[in-house]
């Protein structure tokens, strides 16, 4: 199955829409209680299990009247991979790893497909990075990694947009990584039904206009969906609703000569094989007037 969160009316609560090709049904108006996000859905399996047998009813809308919200609106945890295709390793001068190089995604950082992604007034080294996303369905800790894969409840795609001279300000890439609305999430989450096993062998790439940035393939991941979840459960219990962001193949700005930098007035676009596009306008932040407080009148004596 495939879903997207969103609403066709700006202004008006997000809903569950179910897509087929280039139409969507909304589950949210056809299943009161389902909610306005994707949590319902991963939580309930019986639920899940009866809109499968349903399908999609009518009437239906073009996936394209949709505008996209985030599939989960308060992820407990998004927990990115830094370094997971030997490539991307060497272009960035890293030793290969022998552990995955973990940071944590903010919400704040976060916006669904089609949102502005935003370059800070700050810095113009915005980057991309297409990456597989996970969607866990079923929590638990220390997880087999032959069962990996169970705990799994979709993928989607992420573009881990990163500011990249304030990534290398520190050895932690806490900065770099979380600036307000430079993670695009979305807009379609496929069950794993519908792609093969761990969402191996699907092609990825990320595009500005023709301009292929880049091109490579999910097999090329060194650290496997199910190897780690396994390894971050060893760590942490993973939960319903968190996300993972799988690392992304060669190709970055930074690594180029000279450096390809995001600009405003670009749509950049995040493909993954099966999954479907992530789109985003790139636009500078706009920075609000500094507020003063009022001048108190002066009191005559």
């Amino acid at each position: 199955m495939r879903f997207i969160v969103g609403t066709p009316e700006p202004g008006k609560p997000n809903a569950i829409f179910l897509v087929q090709g280039d139409r969507a049904f909304n589950l949210t108006q056809a299943h009161p209680g389902i909610g306005h996000d994707l949590m319902r859905l991963i939580t309930d399996p019986a639920l899940l299990a009866r809109i499968r047998a349903e399908g999609m009813g009518q009437p239906t809308l073009p996936v394209t009247a949709i505008q996209p919200a985030l599939p989960v609106a308060h992820p407990g945890k998004v927990i990115c991979l830094g370094l997971n295709y030997v490539d991307h390793v060497k272009e960035g001068g890293y030793e290969i790893p022998t552990y995955p190089a973990l940071f944590i995604r903010t919400l704040s950082s976060l916006m669904p497909a089609g949102a502005p992604m935003i370059r800070p007034a700050c810095s113009e080294r915005l980057d991309y990075e297409a990456e597989l996303m996970v969607l866990i369905g079923r929590g638990g800790r220390h997880i087999d990694e032959a069962r990996a894969l169970d705990h799994v409840f979709g993928y989607t795609v992420f573009n881990d947009g990163s500011i990249r001279d304030y990534q290398r300000k520190t050895h932690q890439w806490t900065p770099g990584k979380n600036f307000d609305a430079t993670g695009a999430i979305g807009p379609v989450v496929v069950t794993p039904d519908e792609l093969p096993p761990g969402a191996t062998g699907l092609r990825i790439q990320t595009r500005v206009g023709a301009e292929i940035l880049q091109d490579a393939n999910t097999a090329d991941m060194m650290w496997s969906v199910a190897r780690t979840i396994a390894t971050l459960s060893e760590y942490t219990t993973l939960e319903p609703g968190d996300m993972i962001a799988m690392g992304t193949p060669p190709g970055v700005g930074h690594a180029r000569t000279p450096p390809r930098w995001l600009r405003p007035g670009e749509v950049v676009e995040v493909e993954i094989e099966g999954i479907g596009i992530c789109a985003s306008p790139v636009h500078d932040e706009v920075r609000a007037p500094l507020q003063t407080a009022p001048k108190t009148p002066a009191t005559a004596h």
